[in-house]
């Protein structure tokens, strides 16, 4: 008689959406190696019988690439390609009731709290011990260094609270352990990550701590660069500026999501602060931080957005000329509190004020960046394709913000390592360089 054999596990992981979602696709993948599992990131070898979809379902067109990458692989279940379908996640979180009707395929539906009961599902266990483990999908030399989840904001715009819950920091001790565990690994740059990350420590501390979490985690031994992500511009923590003009491996950057240069509309956002102070906010930053590189996100479009306003908002871009700029349009989300405001704006005016905003920033950038021209930069080498390294100054986030190209010819640099370049030539979002 033939021995029945049984076919072992091996696990797919798709993430879709932020770098907190790689993040915790990085925690889940952790758990399932501990486990004897077998886990790829994104793997196009075809020899999974079990994937895992890490949803996003922040505005529309998220929702909808999650959708249809859930679809994507129910059709492959239906081929026999896959055995199971999981779907985690913002987008299982808030919408997993509707979906399960529609899409029958899909095994089972987690939320974005749910990794225990993800793992008992494929016959794993929830290891504590493992706490700050990950298995890294971005290149060895950086990571994604989420510090706190959920949000408490009230914005009327965000669903983020419906999907991640409440704030919840994770404690200071804890982060600077996996901040050493990461150095360990041969990761130089951390990019703190969260919802809201000056809130941070609000919860545990009843003080925003933020700082504090900086200054220990700049002590960690082989971390070169730390670059904060996703700052709120109301209540910002002054003192934060200050660790990071002592401290030479806090990179001079800033993330800090705007989402207006109105009052009229950061009133009707809930944003909990006006142009005015906006503006006095962003100036301190500079003055207090010379030479700082401040990102920031706008949403065009908003219930009630007229043209005078967005004309308004131009104005308010040109005058405080952004290091880094991107556009979003407004996406009405069921149960924030927008949604019971009428969606005026029409998709294509939406569009066009997006345009119009990031042609703006493209001639700002393009006027920063060729002032770079002739000056010397330490950056970091990301990667190697066509002919060029590519890599980063400390006032660029990967993926997001201003590439570096040297030529590989004449040049043996490898891929993490630093390097001091002159720039020769500018472009809008791409700088030329040469090794010195």
């Amino acid at each position: 008689m033939k021995a029945r054999t049984l076919k072992r596990t091996k696990v797919n992981v798709v993430t879709l959406g932020c770098s907190k979602n790689t993040f915790d696709s990085e925690v889940m993948m952790a758990q399932l190696k501990a486990n004897g599992i077998a886990v790829d990131h994104e793997s196009e070898r075809g020899d999974h019988n079990v994937v895992v979809i890490n949803t996003c379902g922040f505005i529309e067109n998220a929702k909808q690439e999650s959708i249809d990458t859930i679809l994507s692989w129910a059709k492959a279940k239906d081929e026999g390609a896959v055995e199971k379908v999981y779907v985690s996640g913002c987008l299982s979180q808030r919408y997993a009731p509707e979906l399960m009707e529609g899409i029958p395929q899909v095994d089972a539906w987690f939320g974005t709290r749910d990794l225990p009961r993800l793992l008992k599902t494929l016959k794993a266990d929830y290891k504590h011990e493992l706490v700050g483990e990950r298995l890294l999908t971005t290149p060895a030399h950086y990571a994604y260094f989420k510090i706190s989840e959920g949000c408490d904001r009230k914005c009327s715009f965000c669903a983020i609270p419906l999907m991640r819950g409440k704030h919840l920091s994770t404690p200071l001790e804890q982060l600077v352990t996996n901040a050493k565990g990461l150095a360990t690994q041969g990761v130089k740059e951390l990019i703190l990550i969260a919802q809201d990350l000056t809130y941070y420590g609000l919860d545990i501390y009843k003080k925003r701590n933020l700082s504090e979490l900086l200054a220990q985690l700049s002590d960690v031994e082989g971390i070169d660069w730390i670059r904060l992500h996703y700052a709120f511009p109301s209540g910002f923590p002054m003192d934060v500026l200050d660790v990071m003009r002592e401290r030479s491996n806090v990179c001079n950057y800033l993330d800090m999501p705007l989402q207006h240069g109105s009052t009229k509309m950061l009133t009707r956002m809930r944003r909990g602060i006006t142009q005015e102070k906006t503006e006095a906010l962003v100036n301190t930053i500079r003055e207090k931080v010379p030479g700082i590189a401040i990102r920031t996100t706008l949403i065009t479009g908003f219930p009630g957005e007229r043209q005078a306003d967005h004309d308004s908002n131009l104005q308010w871009i040109e005058r405080m000329r952004f290091d880094r700029l991107g556009a979003f349009t407004y996406s009405h989300e069921e149960d924030t509190h927008a949604f019971g405001m009428l969606d005026d704006v029409p998709a294509e005016v939406k569009e066009e004020r997006a345009q119009e905003i990031m042609e703006l920033q493209g001639g700002i950038s393009l006027e920063l960046n060729q002032a770079k021209v002739g000056k010397v930069f330490k950056v970091l080498v990301d990667k190697a394709e066509s002919g060029h390294y590519i890599a980063r100054t400390e006032f660029d986030s990967p993926e997001v913000d201003n590439e570096v190209l040297i030529p590989t010819e004449g040049n043996h640099l490898r891929i993490g390592d630093f390097a001091d370049v002159r720039i020769t030539e500018a472009r809008e979002h791409e700088l030329m360089a040469v090794v010195i």
